[in-house]
Protein backbone atom coordinates (compact mmCIF):
# COMPACT_ATOMS: atom_id res chain seq x y z
CA UNK A 1 0.00 0.00 0.00
CA UNK A 2 1.35 3.43 -0.93
CA UNK A 3 1.37 5.92 1.95
CA UNK A 4 2.38 8.96 -0.09
CA UNK A 5 -0.30 9.43 -2.75
CA UNK A 6 1.42 12.40 -4.37
CA UNK A 7 2.55 11.89 -7.96
CA UNK A 8 4.92 13.77 -10.24
CA UNK A 9 4.40 13.47 -14.00
CA UNK A 10 7.11 14.15 -16.61
CA UNK A 11 6.05 14.17 -20.26
CA UNK A 12 8.64 14.12 -23.04
CA UNK A 13 8.30 14.43 -26.80
CA UNK A 14 5.35 15.70 -28.79
CA UNK A 15 2.01 17.27 -27.90
CA UNK A 16 0.32 13.90 -28.49
CA UNK A 17 2.39 12.56 -25.59
CA UNK A 18 1.30 15.53 -23.50
CA UNK A 19 -2.34 14.53 -24.01
CA UNK A 20 -1.57 10.98 -22.84
CA UNK A 21 0.28 12.30 -19.78
CA UNK A 22 -2.61 14.59 -18.86
CA UNK A 23 -5.07 11.72 -19.37
CA UNK A 24 -3.09 9.55 -16.94
CA UNK A 25 -3.04 12.43 -14.48
CA UNK A 26 -6.83 12.72 -14.72
CA UNK A 27 -7.21 9.04 -13.82
CA UNK A 28 -4.83 9.36 -10.88
CA UNK A 29 -6.57 12.46 -9.51
CA UNK A 30 -9.94 10.74 -9.82
CA UNK A 31 -8.50 7.87 -7.76
CA UNK A 32 -7.38 10.12 -4.93
CA UNK A 33 -3.81 10.90 -5.98
CA UNK A 34 -2.47 14.45 -5.89
CA UNK A 35 -0.12 16.02 -8.48
CA UNK A 36 3.03 17.77 -7.20
CA UNK A 37 5.56 19.82 -9.13
CA UNK A 38 8.67 18.47 -7.37
CA UNK A 39 9.79 14.84 -7.66
CA UNK A 40 11.13 14.81 -4.10
CA UNK A 41 7.61 15.37 -2.74
CA UNK A 42 6.08 12.53 -4.75
CA UNK A 43 5.47 8.94 -3.75
CA UNK A 44 5.06 8.07 -7.44
CA UNK A 45 7.13 9.43 -10.31
CA UNK A 46 5.97 8.77 -13.87
CA UNK A 47 8.01 9.55 -16.97
CA UNK A 48 5.91 9.49 -20.14
CA UNK A 49 8.72 8.75 -22.57
CA UNK A 50 9.32 9.36 -26.27
CA UNK A 51 10.89 6.64 -28.42
CA UNK A 52 10.46 7.96 -31.94
CA UNK A 53 14.10 8.56 -32.97
CA UNK A 54 17.47 8.02 -31.31
CA UNK A 55 17.79 11.54 -29.88
CA UNK A 56 14.38 11.32 -28.23
CA UNK A 57 15.19 7.86 -26.86
CA UNK A 58 18.37 9.15 -25.26
CA UNK A 59 16.50 12.12 -23.78
CA UNK A 60 14.03 9.69 -22.21
CA UNK A 61 16.77 7.47 -20.83
CA UNK A 62 18.57 10.51 -19.40
CA UNK A 63 15.41 11.68 -17.62
CA UNK A 64 14.80 8.21 -16.18
CA UNK A 65 18.42 7.81 -15.08
CA UNK A 66 18.40 11.20 -13.33
CA UNK A 67 15.21 10.43 -11.42
CA UNK A 68 16.36 6.90 -10.60
CA UNK A 69 19.61 8.23 -9.14
CA UNK A 70 17.66 10.58 -6.86
CA UNK A 71 14.91 8.14 -5.92
CA UNK A 72 14.27 7.99 -2.21
CA UNK A 73 13.30 4.94 -0.20
CA UNK A 74 9.65 4.14 -0.74
CA UNK A 75 9.32 6.11 -3.98
CA UNK A 76 8.01 4.37 -7.10
CA UNK A 77 9.43 5.16 -10.55
CA UNK A 78 7.34 4.21 -13.58
CA UNK A 79 8.45 4.38 -17.21
CA UNK A 80 5.48 4.94 -19.51
CA UNK A 81 4.85 5.83 -23.13
CA UNK A 82 6.50 5.20 -26.47
CA UNK A 83 9.96 4.05 -25.32
CA UNK A 84 8.56 1.32 -23.12
CA UNK A 85 5.97 0.25 -25.67
CA UNK A 86 8.78 -0.18 -28.19
CA UNK A 87 11.49 -1.74 -26.01
CA UNK A 88 9.64 -3.24 -23.05
CA UNK A 89 11.77 -4.62 -20.21
CA UNK A 90 14.98 -3.64 -22.04
CA UNK A 91 14.38 -0.17 -20.55
CA UNK A 92 14.67 -1.67 -17.06
CA UNK A 93 17.79 -3.58 -18.10
CA UNK A 94 19.45 -0.20 -18.64
CA UNK A 95 17.84 1.44 -15.58
CA UNK A 96 17.36 -1.27 -12.90
CA UNK A 97 15.72 1.10 -10.40
CA UNK A 98 12.55 1.34 -12.48
CA UNK A 99 9.63 -0.18 -10.57
CA UNK A 100 7.03 -0.33 -13.32
CA UNK A 101 6.61 -0.29 -17.09
CA UNK A 102 3.47 0.64 -19.00
CA UNK A 103 3.19 1.25 -22.73
CA UNK A 104 1.40 3.92 -24.68
CA UNK A 105 -1.34 1.49 -25.76
CA UNK A 106 -2.61 0.94 -22.20
CA UNK A 107 -2.03 4.33 -20.54
CA UNK A 108 -5.58 4.02 -19.17
CA UNK A 109 -4.39 1.22 -16.84
CA UNK A 110 -2.02 3.48 -14.87
CA UNK A 111 -3.94 3.14 -11.56
CA UNK A 112 -4.01 -0.65 -11.92
CA UNK A 113 -0.24 -0.64 -12.57
CA UNK A 114 0.43 1.38 -9.42
CA UNK A 115 -1.77 -0.96 -7.38
CA UNK A 116 0.22 -3.95 -8.65
CA UNK A 117 3.58 -2.31 -7.98
CA UNK A 118 2.54 -1.55 -4.39
CA UNK A 119 1.94 -5.25 -3.79
CA UNK A 120 5.00 -6.43 -1.84
CA UNK A 121 4.77 -9.86 -3.45
CA UNK A 122 4.94 -8.43 -6.96
CA UNK A 123 8.13 -9.10 -8.94
CA UNK A 124 9.90 -5.85 -9.85
CA UNK A 125 9.77 -4.26 -12.30
CA UNK A 126 6.09 -4.83 -12.90
CA UNK A 127 5.56 -4.82 -16.68
CA UNK A 128 2.17 -4.05 -18.18
CA UNK A 129 2.43 -4.58 -21.94
CA UNK A 130 -0.40 -6.99 -22.77
CA UNK A 131 -0.09 -8.71 -26.14
CA UNK A 132 -3.81 -8.16 -26.67
CA UNK A 133 -3.25 -4.39 -26.84
CA UNK A 134 -2.74 -4.06 -30.59
CA UNK A 135 -3.60 -0.37 -30.93
CA UNK A 136 -4.20 2.80 -28.91
CA UNK A 137 -7.58 4.29 -28.10
CA UNK A 138 -9.93 1.33 -27.96
CA UNK A 139 -10.75 1.70 -24.25
CA UNK A 140 -10.52 5.34 -23.15
CA UNK A 141 -13.59 5.33 -20.91
CA UNK A 142 -14.67 8.83 -19.95
CA UNK A 143 -11.18 10.31 -19.90
CA UNK A 144 -10.98 13.75 -21.53
CA UNK A 145 -8.27 13.54 -24.21
CA UNK A 146 -6.90 17.07 -24.04
CA UNK A 147 -3.85 18.90 -22.81
CA UNK A 148 -4.47 22.50 -21.75
CA UNK A 149 -1.49 24.81 -22.05
CA UNK A 150 -2.40 28.36 -21.12
CA UNK A 151 -5.24 29.63 -23.31
CA UNK A 152 -4.60 26.90 -25.90
CA UNK A 153 -5.49 23.21 -25.77
CA UNK A 154 -4.42 20.17 -27.77
CA UNK A 155 -7.33 17.82 -28.51
CA UNK A 156 -6.53 14.34 -29.81
CA UNK A 157 -8.94 13.17 -32.52
CA UNK A 158 -7.34 9.81 -33.30
CA UNK A 159 -4.33 7.70 -32.49
CA UNK A 160 -2.15 5.23 -34.36
CA UNK A 161 -1.38 5.30 -38.07
CA UNK A 162 -2.18 3.08 -41.06
CA UNK A 163 0.66 4.49 -43.21
CA UNK A 164 3.92 2.59 -43.59
CA UNK A 165 6.64 5.24 -43.96
CA UNK A 166 9.91 3.36 -44.09
CA UNK A 167 11.77 5.46 -41.49
CA UNK A 168 8.94 5.62 -38.94
CA UNK A 169 8.38 3.45 -35.86
CA UNK A 170 5.00 4.95 -34.95
CA UNK A 171 2.84 2.08 -36.34
CA UNK A 172 5.05 -0.34 -34.39
CA UNK A 173 4.58 1.74 -31.23
CA UNK A 174 0.98 2.87 -31.56
CA UNK A 175 -0.67 0.36 -33.87
CA UNK A 176 -3.09 1.20 -36.65
CA UNK A 177 -5.48 4.14 -36.92
CA UNK A 178 -8.21 4.39 -34.28
CA UNK A 179 -10.45 7.45 -34.76
CA UNK A 180 -12.26 8.73 -31.71
CA UNK A 181 -16.07 9.09 -31.80
CA UNK A 182 -17.04 12.52 -33.07
CA UNK A 183 -19.55 13.14 -30.30
CA UNK A 184 -16.82 12.69 -27.66
CA UNK A 185 -14.49 15.08 -29.48
CA UNK A 186 -17.23 17.71 -29.75
CA UNK A 187 -18.14 17.29 -26.09
CA UNK A 188 -14.50 17.89 -25.16
CA UNK A 189 -14.44 20.96 -27.39
CA UNK A 190 -17.43 22.36 -25.51
CA UNK A 191 -15.69 21.67 -22.19
CA UNK A 192 -12.67 23.60 -23.41
CA UNK A 193 -14.88 26.49 -24.49
CA UNK A 194 -16.45 26.54 -21.01
CA UNK A 195 -12.93 26.75 -19.56
CA UNK A 196 -12.29 29.92 -21.58
CA UNK A 197 -9.88 28.31 -24.04
CA UNK A 198 -9.04 30.59 -26.97
CA UNK A 199 -7.44 28.06 -29.29
CA UNK A 200 -8.25 24.38 -29.89
CA UNK A 201 -5.54 22.46 -31.75
CA UNK A 202 -6.68 19.20 -33.33
CA UNK A 203 -3.91 16.59 -33.31
CA UNK A 204 -3.31 13.02 -34.44
CA UNK A 205 -0.60 11.11 -36.24
CA UNK A 206 -2.46 12.09 -39.41
CA UNK A 207 -5.42 14.40 -38.86
CA UNK A 208 -6.47 14.21 -42.52
CA UNK A 209 -7.11 10.46 -42.10
CA UNK A 210 -9.67 11.04 -39.36
CA UNK A 211 -12.76 8.87 -39.73
CA UNK A 212 -11.42 6.44 -42.34
CA UNK A 213 -11.78 3.51 -39.96
CA UNK A 214 -15.29 4.70 -39.08
CA UNK A 215 -16.38 4.54 -42.71
CA UNK A 216 -16.42 8.32 -43.16
CA UNK A 217 -15.52 9.66 -46.60
CA UNK A 218 -14.48 13.16 -45.54
CA UNK A 219 -14.30 12.79 -41.79
CA UNK A 220 -12.01 15.69 -40.97
CA UNK A 221 -14.13 18.20 -42.87
CA UNK A 222 -17.28 16.94 -41.14
CA UNK A 223 -15.54 17.17 -37.77
CA UNK A 224 -14.29 20.70 -38.40
CA UNK A 225 -17.72 21.90 -39.46
CA UNK A 226 -19.37 20.44 -36.39
CA UNK A 227 -16.59 21.64 -34.09
CA UNK A 228 -16.96 25.18 -35.38
CA UNK A 229 -20.69 25.06 -34.63
CA UNK A 230 -20.09 23.51 -31.21
CA UNK A 231 -17.53 26.07 -29.98
CA UNK A 232 -18.53 29.48 -31.42
CA UNK A 233 -16.71 31.35 -28.63
CA UNK A 234 -13.33 29.74 -29.33
CA UNK A 235 -11.28 32.16 -31.45
CA UNK A 236 -9.07 29.68 -33.31
CA UNK A 237 -9.35 26.07 -34.41
CA UNK A 238 -5.95 24.91 -35.63
CA UNK A 239 -5.16 21.77 -37.62
CA UNK A 240 -1.81 19.96 -37.36
CA UNK A 241 -0.22 17.02 -39.19
CA UNK A 242 -1.89 16.74 -42.57
CA UNK A 243 -0.69 14.09 -45.04
CA UNK A 244 0.23 14.64 -48.71
CA UNK A 245 -2.58 13.48 -50.96
CA UNK A 246 -5.20 13.70 -48.20
CA UNK A 247 -5.86 17.44 -48.45
CA UNK A 248 -9.22 17.52 -50.22
CA UNK A 249 -10.93 20.31 -52.15
CA UNK A 250 -13.61 20.29 -49.42
CA UNK A 251 -10.98 20.94 -46.75
CA UNK A 252 -9.50 23.79 -48.77
CA UNK A 253 -12.93 25.36 -49.27
CA UNK A 254 -13.76 25.07 -45.57
CA UNK A 255 -10.48 26.68 -44.52
CA UNK A 256 -11.06 29.45 -47.05
CA UNK A 257 -14.60 30.25 -45.90
CA UNK A 258 -14.57 29.61 -42.14
CA UNK A 259 -12.68 32.35 -40.31
CA UNK A 260 -12.59 30.33 -37.08
CA UNK A 261 -10.34 27.70 -38.71
CA UNK A 262 -6.97 29.37 -38.87
CA UNK A 263 -5.36 29.58 -42.34
CA UNK A 264 -2.41 27.44 -41.30
CA UNK A 265 -1.45 24.04 -42.70
CA UNK A 266 1.24 21.73 -41.38
CA UNK A 267 1.99 19.33 -44.27
CA UNK A 268 5.09 17.20 -43.52
CA UNK A 269 6.46 16.33 -46.98
CA UNK A 270 9.78 14.72 -45.86
CA UNK A 271 11.47 15.16 -49.27
CA UNK A 272 10.95 16.47 -52.80
CA UNK A 273 12.74 13.92 -54.99
CA UNK A 274 10.44 11.12 -56.24
CA UNK A 275 13.09 8.39 -55.88
CA UNK A 276 13.79 9.29 -52.26
CA UNK A 277 10.07 9.54 -51.51
CA UNK A 278 9.48 6.13 -53.09
CA UNK A 279 12.15 4.60 -50.88
CA UNK A 280 10.53 6.34 -47.90
CA UNK A 281 7.17 4.76 -48.84
CA UNK A 282 5.76 8.26 -49.14
CA UNK A 283 3.55 9.77 -51.89
CA UNK A 284 5.79 10.46 -54.90
CA UNK A 285 3.46 12.73 -56.89
CA UNK A 286 5.25 16.06 -56.55
CA UNK A 287 2.90 17.54 -59.14
CA UNK A 288 0.07 16.98 -56.67
CA UNK A 289 1.99 19.07 -54.15
CA UNK A 290 2.48 21.92 -56.63
CA UNK A 291 -1.16 21.85 -57.73
CA UNK A 292 -2.58 21.60 -54.22
CA UNK A 293 -0.42 24.33 -52.72
CA UNK A 294 -1.16 26.61 -55.65
CA UNK A 295 -4.88 25.90 -55.21
CA UNK A 296 -4.68 26.59 -51.46
CA UNK A 297 -2.76 29.83 -51.86
CA UNK A 298 -5.23 31.03 -54.46
CA UNK A 299 -8.21 30.22 -52.24
CA UNK A 300 -6.49 31.37 -49.01
CA UNK A 301 -4.07 34.23 -49.83
CA UNK A 302 -2.96 34.59 -46.18
CA UNK A 303 -2.23 30.86 -45.78
CA UNK A 304 0.77 29.99 -43.59
CA UNK A 305 2.44 26.81 -44.83
CA UNK A 306 4.59 24.60 -42.63
CA UNK A 307 6.46 21.44 -43.58
CA UNK A 308 9.16 19.04 -42.38
CA UNK A 309 12.00 17.39 -44.29
CA UNK A 310 14.49 14.61 -43.62
CA UNK A 311 18.06 15.00 -44.88
CA UNK A 312 20.59 12.21 -45.22
CA UNK A 313 18.09 9.44 -45.88
CA UNK A 314 19.92 6.27 -47.05
CA UNK A 315 20.92 6.64 -50.70
CA UNK A 316 20.17 10.37 -50.92
CA UNK A 317 22.60 11.76 -53.51
CA UNK A 318 23.87 15.31 -53.72
CA UNK A 319 21.73 15.81 -56.83
CA UNK A 320 18.63 14.59 -55.00
CA UNK A 321 19.39 16.88 -52.09
CA UNK A 322 19.77 19.78 -54.54
CA UNK A 323 16.29 18.95 -55.86
CA UNK A 324 15.03 19.43 -52.33
CA UNK A 325 16.79 22.81 -52.02
CA UNK A 326 15.37 23.95 -55.36
CA UNK A 327 11.90 22.85 -54.25
CA UNK A 328 12.19 24.90 -51.05
CA UNK A 329 13.33 27.89 -53.10
CA UNK A 330 10.32 27.57 -55.35
CA UNK A 331 7.56 26.87 -52.80
CA UNK A 332 8.86 29.25 -50.10
CA UNK A 333 7.35 27.72 -46.99
CA UNK A 334 6.54 30.13 -44.16
CA UNK A 335 7.72 27.61 -41.57
CA UNK A 336 10.02 24.63 -41.99
CA UNK A 337 11.53 21.99 -39.74
CA UNK A 338 14.25 19.52 -40.69
CA UNK A 339 15.80 16.41 -39.19
CA UNK A 340 18.89 14.39 -39.95
CA UNK A 341 17.97 10.80 -40.75
CA UNK A 342 17.90 8.58 -37.68
CA UNK A 343 18.51 4.86 -38.20
CA UNK A 344 15.80 2.94 -36.36
CA UNK A 345 15.73 -0.81 -35.80
CA UNK A 346 12.50 -2.54 -36.72
CA UNK A 347 11.43 -0.01 -39.33
CA UNK A 348 11.06 -0.90 -43.05
CA UNK A 349 14.20 1.16 -43.76
CA UNK A 350 16.39 -0.90 -41.42
CA UNK A 351 17.88 -3.04 -44.26
CA UNK A 352 19.14 0.16 -45.92
CA UNK A 353 21.43 0.82 -42.98
CA UNK A 354 22.77 4.31 -42.33
CA UNK A 355 25.32 4.81 -45.12
CA UNK A 356 25.51 8.61 -45.30
CA UNK A 357 28.25 9.94 -43.01
CA UNK A 358 27.25 12.12 -40.08
CA UNK A 359 29.27 15.09 -41.33
CA UNK A 360 27.46 14.96 -44.69
CA UNK A 361 24.10 14.91 -42.94
CA UNK A 362 25.10 17.88 -40.81
CA UNK A 363 26.39 19.82 -43.82
CA UNK A 364 23.16 19.24 -45.75
CA UNK A 365 21.05 20.11 -42.72
CA UNK A 366 22.93 23.38 -42.26
CA UNK A 367 22.60 24.32 -45.93
CA UNK A 368 18.89 23.63 -45.88
CA UNK A 369 18.27 25.64 -42.72
CA UNK A 370 20.37 28.57 -43.94
CA UNK A 371 18.24 28.72 -47.06
CA UNK A 372 15.03 28.52 -45.04
CA UNK A 373 16.16 31.22 -42.63
CA UNK A 374 16.42 33.71 -45.48
CA UNK A 375 13.00 32.68 -46.81
CA UNK A 376 11.48 32.89 -43.33
CA UNK A 377 12.91 36.36 -42.79
CA UNK A 378 11.53 37.59 -46.11
CA UNK A 379 8.10 36.09 -45.33
CA UNK A 380 8.11 37.82 -41.96
CA UNK A 381 9.22 41.15 -43.44
CA UNK A 382 6.08 41.12 -45.61
CA UNK A 383 4.04 41.63 -42.42
CA UNK A 384 5.73 44.89 -41.39
CA UNK A 385 3.05 47.58 -41.32
CA UNK A 386 0.22 45.06 -41.02
CA UNK A 387 -2.04 44.22 -38.07
CA UNK A 388 -2.20 40.69 -36.66
CA UNK A 389 -4.37 39.21 -33.94
CA UNK A 390 -2.06 37.82 -31.27
CA UNK A 391 -2.84 35.38 -28.45
CA UNK A 392 -0.76 36.41 -25.42
CA UNK A 393 1.07 33.61 -23.59
CA UNK A 394 3.17 35.47 -21.04
CA UNK A 395 4.82 38.76 -20.09
CA UNK A 396 7.67 40.32 -18.16
CA UNK A 397 10.10 43.26 -18.25
CA UNK A 398 7.53 45.34 -20.14
CA UNK A 399 7.31 42.79 -22.98
CA UNK A 400 4.56 40.32 -23.77
CA UNK A 401 5.00 37.16 -25.81
CA UNK A 402 2.27 35.72 -27.98
CA UNK A 403 1.46 33.93 -31.21
CA UNK A 404 -0.39 34.88 -34.35
CA UNK A 405 -2.39 32.46 -36.52
CA UNK A 406 0.91 31.80 -38.33
CA UNK A 407 2.51 30.22 -35.26
CA UNK A 408 1.64 26.87 -33.72
CA UNK A 409 2.75 26.29 -30.11
CA UNK A 410 6.24 24.87 -29.48
CA UNK A 411 7.25 24.54 -33.14
CA UNK A 412 6.95 28.07 -34.59
CA UNK A 413 7.90 31.61 -33.65
CA UNK A 414 6.45 34.35 -31.47
CA UNK A 415 5.17 37.89 -31.68
CA UNK A 416 6.83 40.20 -29.15
CA UNK A 417 4.47 42.94 -28.00
CA UNK A 418 5.44 46.13 -26.14
CA UNK A 419 3.94 46.30 -22.66
CA UNK A 420 2.75 43.67 -20.21
CA UNK A 421 -0.55 42.02 -21.13
CA UNK A 422 -2.50 39.25 -19.43
CA UNK A 423 -2.01 35.67 -20.58
CA UNK A 424 -5.00 34.62 -22.66
CA UNK A 425 -5.66 38.10 -24.06
CA UNK A 426 -6.32 38.26 -27.79
CA UNK A 427 -5.07 41.63 -29.07
CA UNK A 428 -4.54 43.35 -32.40
CA UNK A 429 -0.85 44.12 -32.88
CA UNK A 430 0.69 46.51 -35.42
CA UNK A 431 3.86 44.81 -36.68
CA UNK A 432 6.91 47.07 -36.91
CA UNK A 433 9.84 44.65 -36.95
CA UNK A 434 10.62 41.24 -38.45
CA UNK A 435 13.26 38.73 -37.43
CA UNK A 436 14.11 35.30 -38.85
CA UNK A 437 11.48 33.48 -36.82
CA UNK A 438 9.68 36.18 -34.83
CA UNK A 439 7.79 39.45 -35.26
CA UNK A 440 7.39 42.41 -32.92
CA UNK A 441 5.00 45.31 -32.61
CA UNK A 442 2.63 47.35 -30.46
CA UNK A 443 -1.01 46.96 -29.51
CA UNK A 444 -3.30 49.02 -31.71
CA UNK A 445 -4.75 51.87 -29.67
Amino acid sequence: MINNKNFHMVSLGCDKNAVDADSMSQLLINSGYKPVSEPKKAGIIIVNTCGFINSSKEESYAALEKLAARKKSGQILIAAGCLTQRYGTKVADRIPDIDGIIGTRRWMDIVKVIDNISNDNQVKPYCHLPLSATAVGADEGETVRVSIQGASAFLKISDGCRCSCSYCAIPKIKGTLISRPMDKILAEGRLLQDEGIREIILIAQNTTDYGYDLGMKNGLVDLLRQMSNAVPDVNWIRLLYAYPGYVSDELIELMATNSQIVPYLDLPLQHAHPSVLKSMHRPTNIEWVYRTLEKMRKAIPVLALRTTFIVGYPGETEAQFQTLLDFIDEIRFDKLGAFQYSFEEGTPAEPLGDPIPKDVKEERFNRLMEKQQQISLECNQAFIGQNLDVLIEGSGNNISIGRSYRDAPKIDGFVLVKGELASGDMVSVHIDKAMVYDLSGSVNS
